[in-house]
C-alpha cells in the first residue's frame, strides 16, 4: 500500500498520477456544490454507463461471432484484492496503537503534563480559530492534496536548492539558540555576583 502510494506522489507513472490527481481535485471541488452522497451517486452512474456500454460492445461481438466470447473486465474480476488475516491483524494493530498514541497525547496535552507542551497546544488551537474563519475544512484537504501531489515532485527537482535553504535555516536557528544561552548564561552569572555582593555586605 505505502509502495503504491509513493509511486503515485512521486509521479513515477504520470498518466495513472494525472488521474488520481485530477480526479481527486475535481471530486473535492465538487461537493463545494454537490453534497457528498449526489456526487458519489453520479460518479458510480457515470462508471456503470461506461461499463455497461462496452459489456454490450463485447457481447454484440460474440453475438456476430467477431469475439470468441472474452469479457473486457477478466483481468479486474480475477484480481483478489481481499486481505489475508495477517494483514487485517496488522492495519487493526497499527490502528489501536494510533488511536491510543492519540489519546495519550490529548490526555498530556489538556491535563498539563508539560506547561510548555500545553501552551503549544493552546496557541494552535487560538491558531485554528482563525484559519476557520478565513476558510472551511474541506478548502484545506484540497490544499492537502495539491500539497501531497506537488511538494515531492517540487523537492525533485528543486532538491539542491532546497537542501542549501534547510541548510541556511538550521544554521540560524543555532545562532539563534548559541545567542540565548549566552543572554541566559549572562544574566545567570550577574545575578549569582549580585547575590554574592549582598552577602558579603550582609556579612560585614
Amino acid at each position: 500500500m505505502a509502495g503504491k502510494l509513493s509511486e503515485l506522489v512521486y509521479w513515477r507513472s504520470t498518466c495513472k498520477t494525472g488521474l488520481v490527481f485530477t480526479g481527486s481535485v475535481v471530486c473535492l471541488a465538487s461537493l463545494f456544490q454537490l453534497s457528498a452522497i449526489t456526487l458519489l451517486s453520479h460518479m458510480a452512474l457515470g462508471v456503470m454507463c461506461i461499463t455497461l456500454a462496452i459489456r454490450f460492445y463485447y457481447k454484440l461481438l460474440e453475438l456476430l461471432r467477431c469475439n470468441p466470447g472474452l469479457h473486457p473486465f477478466q483481468s479486474y474480476l480475477d484480481y483478489d484484492g481481499s486481505l489475508t488475516d495477517k494483514e487485517m491483524v496488522m492495519l487493526v494493530e497499527e490502528a489501536v496503537l494510533l488511536m491510543a498514541f492519540a489519546v495519550t497525547e490529548l490526555k498530556r496535552l489538556f491535563f498539563i503534563e508539560n506547561i510548555l507542551d500545553s501552551l503549544k497546544f493552546v496557541l494552535l488551537l487560538y491558531m485554528l480559530t482563525y484559519v476557520g474563519v478565513l476558510t472551511t475544512g474541506l478548502t484545506l484537504v484540497i490544499a492537502a492534496v495539491i500539497t501531497l501531489f506537488s511538494f515531492p515532485l517540487l523537492y525533485k527537482k528543486q532538491q539542491v536548492r532546497i537542501r542549501k535553504m534547510v541548510r541556511a535555516y538550521k544554521s540560524l536557528e543555532k545562532k539563534i539558540k548559541t545567542w540565548c544561552a549566552g543572554v541566559r548564561d549572562t544574566i545567570q552569572s550577574s545575578r549569582a555576583q549580585a547575590a554574592a555582593a549582598k552577602q558579603k555586605v550582609k556579612a560585614k
